[in-house]
C-alpha cells in the first residue's frame, strides 16, 4: 500500500498571455478562497503578485522555463507577468 502524497485541489484557471514581447500582463483577480496559485511557463519569465494591479519587470522573481512554481497569494490579489517571449503563462488558483 502507498501512503498518500500532500497535494492541493486545481481549482480556477487564471492564465497570463503575453500577446507581446517585453511588456507586462496582469490577470485578473483571483477568487475570494485562492490563498496559493500554481505557475508554469514555455519560456523565460519574471512575475509579481500584488494588489490592485501589479506590474512585473525584470528584475522581479525570475521563473525558469518549464518549472512548475508554488506562490502564497492573498483573495482578490492579482499576478502580473513580464516576458520577452510570446507566450502563456498557465497560472492555475488552488484550493484546499
Amino acid at each position: 500500500m502507498y501512503a498518500p502524497q500532500n497535494s492541493s485541489r486545481l481549482s480556477t484557471a487564471n492564465n497570463v498571455v503575453v500577446a507581446t514581447t517585453s511588456t507586462a500582463v496582469a490577470s485578473t483577480a483571483f477568487g475570494g478562497q485562492t490563498y496559493q496559485i500554481r505557475i508554469a511557463s514555455p519560456a523565460a519569465a519574471f512575475y509579481r503578485v500584488g494588489d490592485a494591479t501589479p506590474t512585473a519587470v525584470a528584475t522581479d522573481a525570475y521563473l525558469p522555463p518549464n518549472v512548475i512554481e508554488y506562490v502564497k497569494v492573498s483573495p482578490g490579489q492579482k499576478i502580473s507577468v513580464f516576458s520577452a517571449t510570446l507566450q502563456t503563462v498557465s497560472v492555475v488558483e488552488i484550493s484546499g
